[in-house]
């Protein structure tokens, strides 16, 4: 099984703690987790890569634009270049519009991905490849997806396909 995730970079509210020690369980409750796909950005991505790897979970950094170390300043760098270092690297090489690479990474994770935990405020997404287009398209191939709310703090699947 290979698991992969969606979310929130940053949001007011957000107990980042509390989206960590949820997807610890949650992670941990899976058998035979074989690789977590993760972009590393900041917020839910590293958050999701630092537990696989203290799960011993091999992850996979899906990197989606060129220069995409650009994206990362102070300790959010300092994380991204640490995470990555503990990862094997699959580079899409994208060189176009940013928000098109992100929403293809988006896309790679959930196409290649068993089940996608999506740390997810249930907000329509801000620019294209958010995390509400990537719920909606890992809805759309009937893919798991285990929600973690992270205002509510409440933690579900999603069905498939979204109705309207």
């Amino acid at each position: 099984m290979q698991v992969g995730i969606t979310g929130h970079q940053e949001r007011h509210g957000i107990d980042w703690k509390w989206i960590e020690a949820t997807l610890q369980i949650e992670i941990s409750k899976l058998p035979d987790v074989q690789a977590a796909l993760s972009s590393l950005a900041k917020g839910a991505d590293q958050a999701f890569a630092r537990v696989a790897i203290s799960l011993g979970i091999p992850v996979i950094a899906v990197i989606p634009v060129k220069d995409y170390e650009r994206f990362f300043h102070g300790r959010d760098r300092v994380e991204y270049d640490r995470l990555l270092r503990n990862s094997q690297v699959k580079d899409l090489g994208w060189k176009g519009d940013d928000q098109l690479g992100f929403f293809s990474a988006g896309k790679f994770i959930v196409e290649n991905t068993d089940l996608l935990f999506a740390v997810w405020d249930e907000q329509r997404s801000k620019g294209l490849g958010g995390t509400g287009d990537i719920v909606d398209y890992a809805r759309q191939l009937s893919r798991k997806v285990i929600h973690l709310n992270p205002i509510t703090q409440c933690v579900q699947e999603l069905a498939g396909e979204r109705n309207g």
